[in-house]
């Protein structure tokens, strides 16, 4: 039996945070009811990260909406909103990543809804909060990376702000919302009341940034300052970064540059031994290193460096990963097939919980796809 399985969730959210919290509920178990509009449906269903499409919809709307339901509703019609109220009063979660405000306008805002079922956990995605001069702001992934101060800490020092090659804002946020509904619900077991639960994208990423942000906070408000050399920390000292060696690139972790000056025969570095001057000369430091690894192939730097104990690893492309020993005893990858259509290979949820490793076969629903048997079901 999964942890979460007897819960129903409503996801009326779109685009990516708050329907990959869905999903990961969805994942442990939950049962999760994906409110549409007619026709259309979620538009992400239309936002393509490729040029590649499946039945119709784009693969990122297939990869964060698997095993779901998927109810179509007109919320502007009010018949429709009086069967969406009728759900409202058996779930157990409600998840919206509307702007602040539509909810309300809506008549499915916090207070409705608590009227309507005192023990939902309704959830909340914003771009930066439901209050201060941001709140109209679009709440899009890199625009929350560039206003969260994020983008200056990657990429070298004499590049231009770098943002991640990933959606990390909307993809923390989302795992914010996934902690901050289990905690309610627990409060909930005790309690018997629900709660409202508020992430927004723009704390989600200045919290994934408290490491660096706590230092700056308490050294004397000294900006960090990337390396112009291999950057990998904007305040981590030599050797920490990524190395071209002769046939490709070596990560190097934290690690006392007189050691590995020994370990791979660079005497220049073993002049370095005071710990300080990998900080205050660290981007000398690293271009000497940096000419030394050129000289060998990857696998012969990490013959000796792992043989030591020395932190680093091997660059790998996906490609390569897949092929690994490593990777496949994972077991990372799995099929899910839309009912009467095609299969989709993605990942599964990353949690083993009783040496279980939880998947499912079924794929994102089409719209509207379970409005009949739904309203069946609940007599709406």
């Amino acid at each position: 039996m999964k942890p979460l399985e007897g819960l129903l969730v409503l996801d009326f959210s779109q685009f990516l945070a708050g329907p990959w919290a869905a999903t990961r509920l969805a994942d442990l178990g939950a049962r999760v009811i994906k409110i549409e509009r007619p026709g259309s449906g979620d538009i992400c269903r239309q936002l393509y990260i490729s040029d590649l499409a499946l039945d119709g919809d784009s693969t990122l709307f297939h990869s964060i909406n698997r095993n779901k339901q998927s109810y179509a509703a007109n919320l502007k019609d009010p018949a429709d909103l009086q069967k969406v109220k009728a759900l409202i009063a058996r779930a157990d979660v409600l998840i919206q990543n509307f702007r602040p405000g539509v909810m309300d306008r809506i008549g499915l805002g916090y207070e409705v809804c608590r009227e309507l079922n005192p023990k939902i956990v309704y959830s909340v995605v914003s771009g930066y909060g439901n209050e201060g001069p941001w709140v109209g702001k679009p709440g899009q992934d890199l625009l929350a990376q560039a206003l969260s101060g994020l983008v200056w800490l990657n990429g070298n020092a004499d590049q231009p702000p770098m943002p991640f090659g990933l959606a990390v804002a909307d993809l923390t946020a989302s795992a914010h919302l996934v902690q901050g509904i289990l905690a309610t619900l627990v409060r909930r077991g005790i309690s018997g009341t629900g709660g409202l639960v508020e992430v927004s994208l723009l704390e989600s990423v200045l919290d994934l940034q408290f490491e660096v942000t706590t230092t700056y906070l308490n050294d004397g408000g000294r900006e960090p300052r990337r390396s112009a050399v291999n950057n990998g920390h904007a305040y981590l000292g030599a050797p920490y970064g990524i190395y071209q060696t002769q046939d490709g690139y070596l990560a190097l972790a934290m690690g006392s540059i007189v050691t590995l000056g020994k370990l791979i025969g660079c005497a220049a570095l073993e002049a370095y031994e005071d710990a300080e001057t990998w900080f205050s000369q660290r981007d000398e430091i690293k271009r000497v290193l940096a000419a030394h690894l050129k000289g060998k192939p990857t696998c012969s730097w990490l013959a000796v460096l792992e043989a030591a104990d020395f932190w680093c690893a091997d660059v790998l492309s996906w490609p390569r990963l897949w092929e690994t020993e490593a990777f496949q005893s994972l077991d990372f990858v799995q099929d899910v097939t839309r009912e009467g259509g095609p299969t989709l290979k993605t990942t599964r949820c990353p949690i083993t919980i009783d040496g279980e490793r939880f998947k499912s076969p079924l794929g994102a629903p089409r719209v509207g796809q379970h409005t009949e048997r739904i309203e069946n079901e609940f007599c709406l």
